[in-house]
């Protein structure tokens, strides 16, 4: 009772001042002279306390087994591990949402900090955005996702998290990074709102939303590799991406905050692409609330809908708000979002940068329509169908192939105009690479057309980023290029993003076509012969734990005569559910992933899947330095001014020679600034 009436009442106060930092901050746009900061500063802070009070009591509650709380009881047991209980906070509706308006509440107080006076009418209006979507989010606690109802009799023990939930330590990572990620998004929404409030277009809204955005980007970036990490290590089906609704729905957004990243370069260093990164932002946020919907609702089938419940409806309508909304107001202003400049060739960097959103766009548009069609179809015709892997696989490849092209030209191409022959000659020294790696692909006998064309685009990427690198130092010392690295942050940090997403590229190309799968079914003692392995079945045990039963079966994996590995894959039984949860065991070296999946083990038999998985380590460690990259340009500085476009300094900023472009691509992340090596563009 006393805990769940302290939920209740931080879910009150946070709901309380949600309304107050709206009221007072839409109040301070209109009459700036009879508003103090004191009158925003407060509710942040009740915000904030409301948050971390409604959060830490859900967490006590789920360890101290207080079934009266009908969170806990639906989503707890006596014997789910301590780990377990504090993951169920997040692993069930209620509790989810509970996080979400407390990661919230952390990114109002840190907008807060930005805005010194109410004469701060951006920032303002962004505080009063916020105070409208956090007072939904309250809201949703309050009344259809409230964690705190009181039980007139509760049960002596509860049934536990999903059995998906409590299966491995990526719980405790992965949904908080997705949240982080999605929640941090409404920082940028906030902001362009405001701008389109207040009459206030231009870079200003784009640079103080700079570093929240590259952090929900980075968050949502680490969340996504991880998740597929998960599912590799968790589901037993030998894949990391299934093209799920609600993989797609985490997928979506991230497009397009990767096309906005990309945008807002190009508008801060030639004043271009203003209404176009209206439009992302808008898009953006509206499809975190989508996704969001997706997964906390019943209207796909997902192995991630872990609930149904009145929430999806309340986030539906809140999505359709936010686009009816956001749209109309981005109508009213249209007129004044008109850019002075336009873009002067499409072989240029902003013309490059504008093939890389468009692409994205379309990437995204064609996940979208394949995961929301089955809706729609049930929804006006009531039958039932589905998208599967082969339509997603069958778009995704070329559009990827295209924009990995994209982000290989585009840092070599100069802004305004390239001519071929300075192009080719920027160009040139990658593709060597490039050409050199894939022959050798070739001659070592790989025949896939996939595999040795990403190759290609890979090394020449990566050979471009290193030449960049050593042409912009003075000297080859450690030290130095470190400086380097440490003084463009914002730049250096988009090339390890790029890297990282040539190692994925090449990961999901590899898999793709060079993977080895076979089933067999084998008794004790018997073998079966597989990648360069010989699998033998040894026998079985029974391990009681306290929260589930595991079935583990035992493989020897030899290489000749040599024993190099015990593989030890198990069907996990759980109280909560009738069927099993396989684990898979995998064994991961430099050269290949082996990865053996029980599918039945009765009668002193099993059934059993085996992958081979050559480079897949570079599919993890890629995908991690996609978000490392990210939040080393956290750290960077953003251009203070527009740059000059009159054609005095368009002569000012052309390259000093046909060498001048490996030194000063524009990087994903962030303009860079200007470099120390050969043939710089000089601002």
């Amino acid at each position: 009772m006393i805990l769940a009436a302290a939920g209740w009442a931080g879910v009150m106060l946070g709901l309380a001042s949600s309304i107050a930092l709206a009221v007072f901050g839409f109040r301070a746009l209109r009459r700036p002279d009879r508003a103090t900061r004191g009158q925003l500063q407060q509710p942040v802070v009740g915000m904030v306390t409301g948050a971390a009070v409604a959060f830490i009591t859900l967490e006590i509650a789920l360890l101290t087994d207080d079934f009266a709380v009908s969170f806990v009881a639906g989503n707890s047991s006596r014997a789910t591990p301590v780990l377990f209980k504090l993951t169920a906070a997040w692993s069930a509706l209620e509790g989810s949402i509970v996080l979400w308006i407390a990661v919230l509440a952390g990114f109002t107080a840190v907008v807060l900090r930005q805005v010194r006076s109410v004469d701060d009418r951006l920032g303002v209006g962004a505080l009063a955005f916020m105070g409208l979507v956090a007072t939904f989010f309250f809201g949703l606690v309050s009344t259809v996702a409230n964690p705190f109802e009181v039980l007139a009799q509760p049960p002596a023990d509860g049934p536990g998290p999903n059995a998906l939930l409590q299966n491995h330590l990526l719980v405790t990572i992965h949904p908080p990074l997705l949240y982080l990620g999605y929640v941090g998004f409404t920082v940028p929404f906030a902001f362009a709102m405001s701008a389109l409030l207040t009459r206030t277009p231009g870079v200003d809204w784009l640079r103080r939303t700079r570093r929240a955005n590259l952090v929900a980007w980075s968050f949502l970036s680490a969340g996504l590799v991880l998740g597929a990490w998960w599912s590799y290590e968790v589901l037993g089906w030998g894949g990391f991406w299934a093209w799920d609704p609600v993989e797609n729905a985490a997928l979506i957004p991230w497009l397009t905050a990767t096309a906005f990243i990309h945008s807002a370069v190009v508008q801060v260093r030639r004043g271009i692409l203003q209404s176009w990164n209206f439009v992302l932002v808008l898009t953006t946020f509206a499809l975190t609330i989508l996704g969001t919907f997706l997964t906390r609702s019943s209207v796909v089938a997902s192995v991630h809908s872990f609930t149904q419940s009145p929430v999806g409806p309340a986030l539906l309508g809140f999505f359709v708000v936010v686009v009816v909304g956001g749209f109309t107001l981005f109508a009213l202003r249209a007129p004044r979002l008109a850019s002075p400049d336009r873009l002067e060739s499409l072989a240029s960097r902003e013309g490059a940068f504008l093939v890389n959103n468009l692409l994205l766009s379309l990437f995204a548009f064609v996940v979208l329509l394949g995961t929301l069609y089955p809706v729609f179809v049930e929804a006006f015709t009531g039958a039932q169908t589905s998208v599967g892997r082969p339509f997603f696989d069958r778009m995704a490849v070329p559009i990827s192939f295209a924009l990995l092209l994209a982000m290989g030209v585009g840092p070599f191409t100069p802004y305004r105009a390239a001519n071929g022959r300075l192009l080719w000659e920027r160009l040139r020294p990658a593709l060597l690479a490039g050409s050199l790696v894939s022959a050798g692909l070739v001659v070592a006998g790989v025949r896939s057309v996939a595999v040795v064309a990403v190759a290609l685009l890979a090394t020449a990427i990566v050979a471009a980023s290193a030449r960049q690198l050593f042409t912009s130092a003075p000297d080859r010392r450690p030290a130095t290029l470190f400086r380097i690295l440490r003084r463009q942050r914002g730049y250096w940090g988009g090339q390890v993003s790029h890297i990282g997403l040539v190692l994925v590229a090449l990961a999901i190309a590899v898999s793709a076509d060079l993977s080895e799968r076979t089933t067999a079914t084998l008794r004790q003692g018997e073998s079966v012969e597989f990648g360069g392995y010989t699998v033998t079945y040894t026998g079985n045990e029974t391990i009681q734990r306290s929260h589930r039963t595991e079935v583990a079966a035992e493989f020897q994996i030899r290489e000749g005569t040599d024993v190099v590995r015990i593989a030890g894959p198990s069907l996990n039984q759980y109280p909560s559910q009738q069927q099993a949860v396989a684990t898979p065991s995998v064994w991961s070296t430099p050269r290949e992933d082996i990865y053996v999946a029980l599918t039945s083990l009765e009668d002193g038999q099993v059934s059993v899947n085996l992958y081979r998985y050559p480079l897949m380590w570079t599919l993890w460690a890629g995908g991690l330095l996609v978000a490392a990259g990210g939040f080393w340009a956290v750290g960077g500085s953003p251009r203070r001014r527009v740059r000059d476009t009159t054609p005095a300094a368009a002569e000012a900023n052309a390259p000093a020679s046909s060498d001048a472009g490996a030194a000063q691509a524009v990087a994903v992340l962030s303009d860079p600034p200007a470099a120390q090596g050969e043939g710089q563009d000089r601002a």
